[in-house]
């Protein structure tokens, strides 16, 4: 199984779920939001230029992802403290 890279924000609950090699520092073309009624919350799908899914943000992730996910995420929000 490939490794997914996986950023958690716990101060705003929010969640990046890149689908990209980690090395690869591809941007953003499009960006298409699901319902936030029909998922109770907003999840926003990330598309490069070519039509692939490359990322996936959840915010009130807490809410929408795997505890185990969220624990082994990297932090953004606790990067030097």
């Amino acid at each position: 199984m490939a490794d997914v890279r996986v950023t958690y924000d716990e101060t705003v609950d929010a969640a990046y779920v890149y689908l990209t090699e980690p090395q690869a520092r591809v941007k953003s073309a499009r960006m298409y939001p699901c319902d936030p009624v029909n998922v109770d919350a907003m999840i926003n799908l990330d598309f490069d230029e070519q039509g692939r899914l490359i990322g996936i943000e959840v915010l009130a992730a807490s809410s929408k992802l795997p505890k185990y996910l969220l624990q082994s995420a990297e932090r953004p929000d606790t990067e030097g403290a």
